[in-house]
């Protein structure tokens, strides 16, 4: 059976990731995810769809999606990675804003030996510094209940369960405002025209105002139901 490499670990990693946000993965999804050309993306998926047995299906102008030996692969990756920044961050004092680009690097290159002694170490977490779930050895997700933050009901509180962990100057912005995973926070007003969302966090009298693009960036798990 045909191994992985780096590059196709890199696709079936990404493929998840768009799955996750609904349907299949368009050729230009993954382009832009990828950063790579879509023509160079269109003979990938190709002969990730030719692998006996395949990574993917794919169909033209219609895009891919992960079969089960696609998406078991992918979450190992996940694992590594997630499991890698939780290592960085937990144990060598690396703040969050940094942990991403280290664990891309490192997560192709772990053995299954050494991803089992760094989860041993961090007492098997189930969500790494971002608020990210860590898939399981066995290829399943901890369950949550959580929404965007956009989905929100004005009224309501909710605890911050993930945030993105791609941009290390949102991160960082992110750090000044409070906005972590376990930060509980209640919507107050919603500015139309996707202007800021006002929230209050538990024990602060300030409002925070949160922008629309920042909003997309941050996922909740509600706790109070806002009053009808």
């Amino acid at each position: 059976m045909p191994t992985a490499t780096e590059a196709v670990d890199d696709y079936l990693k990404a493929i998840f990731e768009l799955e996750e946000l609904g349907g299949r993965a368009s050729t230009a999804a993954i382009a832009k995810k990828l950063d790579i050309a879509a023509a160079s993306v269109t003979g990938m998926l190709r002969k990730l769809a030719e692998q006996e047995p395949p990574w993917i299906e794919y169909e033209k102008h219609r895009g891919a999606t992960l079969t089960e030996r696609g998406r078991l692969r992918a979450l190992e990756i996940i694992r590594h990675h997630r499991l890698i920044e939780s290592y960085l961050h937990d144990t060598l004092g690396y703040d969050w804003d940094e942990v991403h680009d280290e664990a891309e690097k490192l997560e192709h290159a772990i053995s299954e030996q050494f991803e089992e002694r760094i989860a041993q170490a961090l007492g098997d977490p189930e969500a790494d510094p971002h608020g990210h779930p860590i898939p399981r050895k066995d290829g399943s997700m901890p369950e949550r209940n959580e929404q965007g933050l956009l989905e929100l009901e004005v009224g309501a509180t909710a605890v911050i369960s993930r945030v993105s962990d791609r941009d290390p100057e949102l991160l960082r912005y992110f750090s000044k405002l409070g906005v972590r995973p376990g930060a509980r926070l209640t919507l107050l007003e919603r500015s139309p025209f996707e202007g800021p969302l006002l929230v209050r966090f538990d024990q602060a009298t300030d409002v925070t105002p949160l922008g629309f693009r920042i909003c997309r960036e941050i996922h909740v798990s509600p706790t109070e139901t806002a009053p009808s």
